[in-house]
C-alpha cells in the first residue's frame, strides 16, 4: 500500500526523497516496533518489542522472522564482526547476537545495580557502545521503581564489563546516533523536547553539550550529508546547523525509529507503532 508523498520541505533545500516516491506499507502485523539497523549488505533488522521478536527485511523486500525469546529487545546496532547488539530490557541488559541467534550478555547493571531498562545504542569505529538507559515501567517486569537514582547515558569501551556514565543530567534520555567520523554524538532527550549534540572525547567522554533543536525524539538515523532524522510524530529532518528542511508525514498515531536500508543504503525503513514502512530516498545512510 502506498500513500501520496506527505511532506513538506522549504523551497531551498535540497531535495532528500526520491522523485515521485511515496511512502510504501510493508506490514502492519505487529504489536510495536523498534530498533531498526541495518547489516553490511543493506538487510534490515528490528524489533517487534510486545511479542518479544526480531525480524529482517532483506534487500529482496522479503520479511522473515529473524528470531524469538530475544529478551525484550528494543534498540538494536550490528557491530564490525556482525553481531546484533541488542538493548534487551527484559533484564535490562545488553546482549550480543551472533549471525546464528546466539546469545551473549555482554552488561547487566551498573555497579551492582539493574540498569532501568537499555533502550537505544550507537557504536562508534573503536567498537565502544553508548546507550541509553530511560526507565518504562513493563508490565513483564516483577520491579515498580528503578534501582538506579536517575535516567543516564552511558558508553561501554570495547572488551570493558563495566560501562561508565557520559550523562546523568537528562530527565529521559532516548534516541541516541552518532556522527561516521566519531566526533559527535546526538542524544534526544524525550520527557524535556530537547535533542543535544555533544563532542565525543578520544577516550569516550563527552564535553561541549550544545542544545541542537528544541525536539525531543524517540529514536534517530544520520544521512550522509550529515542531516539528522527525529521521530515521533511523524519523521521531521534537520540540517547539519539545526535548521528543519523536510518533514514525513506517516500515517499512524507514533513513529518510534528509523533506519537506511537497502542494497544502495537509499531506502529509509521506518517503524511506527503497529506497522513498517519505507521510502525511497535521494540520499543514502551512515550506518
Amino acid at each position: 500500500m502506498s500513500f501520496s508523498p506527505a511532506n513538506s520541505q522549504s523551497a531551498d533545500a535540497p531535495k532528500l526523497i526520491g522523485e515521485g516516491a511515496t511512502l510504501q506499507l510493508v506490514s502492519d502485523q505487529f504489536s510495536f516496533t523498534e530498533g531498526p539497523t541495518v547489516d553490511k549488505k543493506g538487510n534490515i533488522f528490528f524489533t517487534d518489542q510486545p511479542n518479544d521478536k526480531i525480524w529482517k527485511y532483506d534487500t529482496d523486500g522479503k520479511l522473515t522472522l529473524f528470531m524469538e525469546k530475544t529478551g525484550r529487545s528494543n534498540g538494536l546496532f550490528f557491530d564490525k564482526k556482525g553481531n546484533l547488539i541488542s538493548c534487551a530490557d527484559e533484564k535490562n541488559q545488553l546482549w550480543s547476537i551472533s549471525p546464528k541467534g546466539k546469545v551473549k550478555v555482554l552488561l547487566d547493571g551498573y555497579q551492582g545495580f539493574k540498569f532501568n531498562g537499555p533502550n537505544d545504542l550507537w557504536i562508534d569505529a573503536k567498537g565502544g557502545i553508548y546507550f541509553t538507559d530511560p526507565y518504562y515501567q513493563r508490565d513483564y517486569w516483577e520491579r515498580k521503581k528503578p534501582e538506579i537514582e536517575g535516567q543516564k547515558v552511558y558508553y561501554l569501551p570495547k572488551g570493558k564489563k563495566e560501562a561508565f556514565i557520559v550523562d546523568g543530567t537528562l530527565t529521559q534520555p532516548n534516541g541516541i546516533v552518532g556522527t561516521p567520523d566519531g566526533k559527535y554524538l546526538y542524544v534526544a532527550d524525550i520527557r524535556a523536547s530537547k535533542t543535544y549534540k555533544y563532542q565525543i572525547n578520544d577516550d569516550g567522554t563527552l564535553t561541549d553539550r550544545q542544545l541542537f533543536v528544541s525536539q525531543g525524539s524517540d529514536g534517530m538515523t544520520l544521512d550522509s550529508r550529515g542531516n539528522l532524522y527525529i521521530t515521533g510524530k511523524g519523521v521531521t529532518v534537520y540540517d547539519p546547523t539545526g535548521k528543519k528542511i523536510e518533514t514525513i508525514a506517516v500515517p499512524v498515531g507514533w513513529t518510534a525509529n528509523l533506519c537506511f536500508g537497502g542494497k544502495n543504503r537509499d531506502l529509509l525503513f521506518i517503524t511506527a507503532s503497529k506497522s513498517v514502512f519505507t521510502l525511497q530516498m535521494q540520499v543514502k545512510g551512515v550506518e
